[in-house]
C-alpha cells in the first residue's frame, strides 16, 4: 500500500470528482493548491488559508533548498510542522526553476501562452548583472543533472534526479514530484523530444531514488511529470512512457497555448491511468483552471492570485478588476458582490484601492486572500456541478460572465 491512494467518486464527460488521501488529510478533488513558495502563501497566515477553504498548499524545493535548506526543515519536522499546516503538501522538483534560470532568463514564459512570451512578471527572481555574469550562463543543463546559480550570491550548485529526491524527502511532503527539464513552448520540435526524452531518463531515476527509501516510500507519494511541447505525438509518447513507470500521480508539465488545450493537453490525458490522481502545474488563470478540469485533471497550481493580488488585482465573478485605477478611488461597493470571502466581507474597494495606493502591506493581504478564496471556491463549485452532473452549464455560466463571451 503507498503513501496515497485516489479515488473516483462522480464523472460528467472527462470530467471527474474524486478523493486523494494523503498522511496529513483526505483531498476532496478537483482541487486548487495554493503555492506557498518559501513555506508561506505569501501574505497568507496558515490558520487564515484554512478558512479560505485550501485543502493542501504546494512548497518551492529550488527556493527552500537555498533558504533555509532542507536540514533546517527537516529538522524542524518537515514542511508542514515547520509553517503550522497540518493539512496536506506538495513540493515541486525544482525543474521548473532550472527551466526559468538557464533558457527563459529574462522572459517569462506562461504556463497558458496568449504569444510566445511575454515581459517579465514581478515576483520572479531577479539577477543584477554581477552575478548574471559571473558564471556565465545561470543553468548548464546535461544528462546527469543541472549545474545553476543562485540568484542569492551568484555561487554554484548542482540538481540531480537523485540530490533533488533527497532534497524532497528532507522536506517531507506528502506528494512530491520527479526532476524534469520544463521547455519553453517556443522551442523546436527536435529540442522539445530531447529534453522529453531525458525527462523520461530522470523520471527514473527519480523513482528508483524515492523506493530505495523505505521510509519515504510510506510516507510520501511521487508523481512523474509528463513533458513534450505542445505537439501531440510527444505528449502521448511521454504520457504512455510515464504511465508505463507506475507513479503515484501524474503531473502535466511545460506551456500551453489555449489552442493546445484541446490537442496536447487532451493526447496526454487520455494515456495517464484513469486511478492515479492528475496535477496541472502552474495553471491558476480561472477559465484555464476549468478548462482543465474539463479535461480530466485533479490538481492545480498556481502563484497568479497571490502575485495579482498584491499588485492591487482581483478576480470577480465579471473578471478581474484593478482597483488601483482611479474609478475605485470612490466605489464604496464590496469587492465582489458575487463572492463573499471569509475574512475579507466589509472591506470596499475603495478601501482596498486607498490601502494598495498607499503602498499598505494590507490592501495586498486582504486582496490576496480575496482571490485565493475566489478560485478555491470556484473550483469546489465545479467538484459540486460534476457530482451532480451540470459542470458543463457550471462552466459556460461562469465563462460567458467571467469574460464576457460564450465561449
Amino acid at each position: 500500500m503507498g503513501a496515497i491512494s485516489f479515488s473516483i467518486d462522480a464523472r460528467e464527460g472527462l470530467a471527474r470528482a474524486g478523493t486523494l488521501t494523503t498522511p496529513h488529510g483526505v483531498i476532496a478533488t478537483p482541487a486548487f493548491v495554493p503555492v506557498g513558495t518559501k513555506a508561506d502563501v505569501k501574505g497568507i497566515l496558515p490558520d487564515a488559508l484554512e478558512k479560505l477553504g485550501a485543502q493542501v498548499v504546494l512548497a518551492n524545493t529550488y527556493h527552500l533548498y537555498l533558504q533555509p535548506g532542507e536540514k533546517i526543515v527537516k529538522d524542524a519536522g518537515g514542511l508542514g510542522t515547520f509553517m503550522k499546516w497540518d493539512k496536506p503538501t506538495m513540493t515541486d522538483s525544482g525543474g521548473f526553476q532550472v527551466f526559468s534560470l538557464g533558457a527563459a532568463f529574462g522572459r517569462t514564459i506562461t504556463k497558458i501562452t496568449k504569444g510566445e512570451e511575454a515581459p517579465r512578471e514581478s515576483g520572479m527572481a531577479v539577477y543584477d548583472d554581477e552575478i548574471r555574469t559571473q558564471h556565465g550562463q545561470l543553468a548548464v543543463i546535461d544528462e546527469e543533472g543541472v549545474t545553476f546559480t543562485s540568484h542569492h550570491d551568484g555561487t554554484l550548485h548542482r540538481f540531480t534526479p537523485e540530490r533533488s529526491v533527497e532534497i524532497q524527502h528532507a522536506l517531507g511532503a506528502d506528494m512530491f514530484f520527479a526532476f524534469d527539464e520544463c521547455t519553453g513552448p517556443d522551442e523546436p520540435y527536435a529540442y522539445q523530444k530531447e529534453a522529453m526524452d531525458r525527462t523520461h531518463r530522470w523520471a527514473e531515476r527519480s523513482l528508483k531514488a524515492h523506493r530505495q527509501n523505505l521510509s519515504a516510500v510510506r510516507t510520501q507519494g511521487i508523481f512523474g511529470i509528463v513533458q513534450g511541447g505542445r505537439y501531440e505525438d510527444l505528449r502521448t509518447e511521454s504520457a504512455k512512457e510515464l504511465a508505463g513507470m507506475d507513479f503515484d500521480g501524474y503531473g502535466i508539465g511545460g506551456s500551453f497555448s489555449k489552442e493546445d488545450m484541446q490537442g496536447a493537453l487532451q493526447a496526454a490525458v487520455k494515456e495517464l491511468p484513469e486511478e492515479k490522481p492528475r496535477h496541472f502545474l502552474g495553471i491558476g488563470e480561472p477559465g484555464d483552471v476549468l478548462l482543465g478540469i474539463e479535461q480530466g485533471m485533479d490538481l492545480f497550481d498556481c502563484v497568479a492570485a497571490t502575485r495579482i493580488g498584491r499588485h492591487g488585482s482581483i478576480y470577480t465573478r465579471r473578471g478581474i478588476r484593478h482597483l488601483t485605477n482611479g474609478s475605485f478611488k470612490d466605489d464604496y461597493g464590496p469587492l465582489d458582490p458575487e463572492t463573499i470571502v471569509p475574512g475579507t466581507e466589509g472591506f470596499s474597494r475603495a478601501y482596498v484601492s486607498h490601502l494598495v495606493r498607499s503602498k499598505e502591506m494590507l490592501g495586498s493581504v486582504i486582496a490576496s486572500m480575496h482571490n485565493l478564496g475566489f478560485i478555491l471556491q470556484l473550483v469546489d463549485g465545479a467538484r459540486v456541478a460534476i457530482t451532480e452532473g451540470r459542470f458543463a452549464e457550471y462552466k459556460a455560466t461562469f465563462v460567458r460572465e467571467y469574460y464576457g463571451t460564450g465561449a
